[in-house]
């Protein structure tokens, strides 16, 4: 069974969280994820790449510290490291991820007009 290598805790810096969830397709990985409130599958995330690309962006999302990968089976399960993240960076997430919702609410209203 493949194991993923994750930094530890002390590892995790502020320019490579920011660096990963820079990209929209990771930010909506992070997102989503953080709404369900629990691990997924990698397959589960609907967004518009190819498996590879996917794969690319949970890579960088891993290697950041952000996300946690583990094999189960044939699929691998994907979580946000939380916990981490708010010791490390307290309130950083969660601001990031509530200025992006703010941002999808803002496009969908000049959408609308």
């Amino acid at each position: 069974m493949k194991q993923f290598p994750h930094p530890v805790r002390e590892e995790i810096t502020l320019p490579g969280v920011l660096h990963a969830l820079s990209d929209p397709v990771r930010l909506s990985v992070v997102y989503n994820l953080m709404g369900q409130g629990a691990e997924l599958p990698c397959h589960r995330f609907d967004v518009p790449v190819h498996k590879s690309t996917m794969s690319h962006h949970l890579h960088v999302l891993r290697e950041a510290g952000v996300l946690r990968m583990r094999p189960e089976g044939t699929q691998n399960m994907l979580s946000v490291r939380s916990e981490d993240l708010e010791a490390l960076f307290p309130g950083l997430l969660e601001s990031i991820l509530q200025a992006a919702k703010n941002c999808a609410a803002r496009s969908n209203t000049d959408k609308e007009r």
